[in-house]
């Protein structure tokens, strides 16, 4: 089986790295990577796949800093070059990003088969491109790969089950690429020495939704810092874009900030951390997997099951409720050894579905 896989974000490359080293112990298989370069900096070099593990891409697009529309429809156009040249059995792409809508449609108009890996997410806000781009990805993939039970009940809620496409649970590709690095990450950061703190939050904050709204990111900021100041340290990696929005509305952010950190990096302060603070959807479980309480800062999350564990907690960008949800999430005593994303076991998984069914 010849199989192509579509990347173009720096956390599908991690989600990537899991699958693929699956992919090399299976002599039936062989996997092409394609970067279509979405996500381009200076933490994409060799060192970063060197010290990842991660397979080289066989084809770098170099596709960024363009509108939605002209990244997507570039592409589309350069994607469908690859697979006439390389006529693979199967495309396979990630999660919810221009990148992942862009291979899918390439290779369905080719008539060649493709598998979504984290189909079946939803937010309900339809505001959001990546809830577009997932949507449209599921509806033209024929293997959809959940990474939840939740996940798989969208799907048929939606009616997939008068489809022809396969609907499995496989688990979560994130867990395996947690698993795999948490073992490599102390030897390979120094961040935890940097930060100097034995007690903090680890916050994330970049979603266009809270960064481009000025009343918004007003809101979260003051909540960020009165509880830096007053209950406990917050360790900030910023965000480009989010350094640049606080700059625009004339924000301040007295909290301990940091430039944009690797993920060896961001496992170490994952680990060491008192509780998570984000609008991201992959870190809501990363701290799951890490065994963190988090407070999401939006109104909804793909990832309702953490939710219902009652180890996460949305606060939208309401100030008083980020500062009480956080006070009490600090202390509450979870429940993580729940198996809610497979325990590691999603990209053996994932292999089992498209070599047998």
């Amino acid at each position: 089986m010849k199989i192509i896989t579509v990347i173009g974000a720096r956390p599908q490359f991690v989600k990537a790295a899991a699958l693929s080293r699956e992919f090399a112990k299976h002599s039936n298989i062989r996997e092409i990577l394609v970067h279509t370069g979405q996500h381009f900096d200076a933490n994409m070099s060799d060192v970063f796949f060197d010290e990842m593990q991660i397979p080289k891409p066989k084809y770098n697009l170099n596709i960024n800093s363009v509108s939605h529309g002209a990244m997507t429809g570039r592409m589309l156009e350069e994607i469908e070059k690859v697979l006439l040249a390389e006529k693979p059995d199967l495309l396979l792409v990630y999660g919810d990003t221009n990148s992942t809508i862009a291979g899918a449609l390439a290779a369905k108009k080719l008539h060649i088969k493709v598998a979504h890996v984290e189909a079946g997410l939803r937010s309900f806000n339809m505001e959001m491109p990546e809830e577009i781009n997932r949507i449209l990805t599921d509806r033209i993939s024929d293997y959809l790969l959940c990474p939840t039970q939740t996940a798989i009940e969208n799907l048929i809620n939606e009616g997939y089950k008068n489809t022809t496409a396969v609907i499995k649970n496989t688990g979560d590709v994130m867990q395996d690429a947690a698993c795999f690095y948490a073992k490599q990450s102390q030897d390979k950061s120094t961040i935890i020495k940097q930060i100097n703190l034995n007690k903090y939050i680890l916050t994330t904050l970049h979603r266009a939704d809270n960064t481009d709204n000025k009343q918004k990111l007003t809101n979260i900021v003051e909540a960020l810092n009165e509880i830096h100041q007053q209950i406990c340290p917050i360790v900030l990696p910023l965000h480009p874009r989010t350094k640049k929005k606080l700059q625009a509305f004339n924000l301040k952010l007295n909290v301990t900030l940091l430039d944009p950190v690797g993920y060896f990096d961001m496992i170490e302060l994952l680990k060491n951390s008192s509780l998570v603070m984000t609008d991201s959807g992959g870190l809501q479980k990363e701290a799951f997997f890490f065994k963190k309480n988090c407070v999401t800062m939006r109104q909804q999350t793909e990832w309702v099951e953490l939710i219902n564990a009652n180890v996460n907690v949305l606060t939208g960008a309401n100030k008083q409720k980020i500062i009480t949800e956080v006070e009490q999430m600090l202390i509450r005593p979870s429940d993580f050894t729940i198996n809610l994303y497979g325990n590691g076991k999603a990209s053996k998984n994932i292999i089992n579905v498209l070599l047998n069914t």
